[in-house]
């Protein structure tokens, strides 16, 4: 019998949409929904205006493609930025994962995935064509940080094979990010040592 037969309409239909959240299993739904039922009326209405507003404003940046609620994110826009550096990632998480380091000065490129033949997801499926026109400008390195699962290194292989032939240097971060880790995981310490040990492709 699933959550949604054992409780309540109301209570049944707030289980099955919180288990639909990614890492969210069916008892961890419960505990989130008897949770917010909970709440006082006004702290539950906070959290859907959040949500609501979130859905509403949050766009892609017009120049690195992070999410954000501006046209030019706050890193594209901070002129102290070395925006010939540009550091190619899978996700926004990833790119806070760098910017809690305090160390990356450059900028990024978002992808939103990485390329998946299994998944059905190619070349044309992520932000690769954007991080091509911005390469037309005056750009000298192209860190690739995808993760260092099989489809991450697949990213990677194919943007370098992308880049090489413009002259423009495009490196690799270190191993000392572990096999299938995801960026938004790892301390901030191996993040630099990976981004500090990078090497030419």
């Amino acid at each position: 019998m699933s959550s949604g037969d054992m409780y309540s309409g109301y209570i049944g239909k707030l289980i099955e949409e919180l288990e639909k959240l990614p890492g969210i299993g069916n008892k961890s739904a419960e505990r989130l929904a008897f949770h917010i039922i909970g709440l006082p009326k006004e702290r539950v209405e906070k959290l859907s205006t959040a949500l609501t507003e979130a859905k509403a404003h949050i766009r892609c940046c017009s120049k690195c493609c992070t999410l954000t609620d501006r046209e030019i994110c706050s890193v594209c826009s901070d002129e102290e930025r070395d925006q010939s550096t540009i550091m190619v990632v899978e996700n926004t998480r990833d790119l806070a994962a760098y910017e809690k380091t305090g160390k990356y000065k450059g900028v990024y490129h978002v992808l939103h995935g990485a390329i998946s033949p299994m998944l059905g997801i190619g070349p044309q499926d992520i932000k690769l064509k954007e991080l091509i026109i911005r390469l037309q400008g005056d750009v000298k390195e192209v860190i690739i940080a995808t993760n260092s699962s099989l489809e991450g290194e697949a990213t990677a292989m194919y943007i370098g094979k992308l880049i090489k032939p413009t002259g423009i240097k495009v490196t690799r971060i270190a191993s000392g990010v572990p096999v299938g880790g995801d960026l938004e995981y790892i301390d901030e310490v191996t993040l630099l040592r990976a981004l500090d040990g990078r090497i030419e492709i």
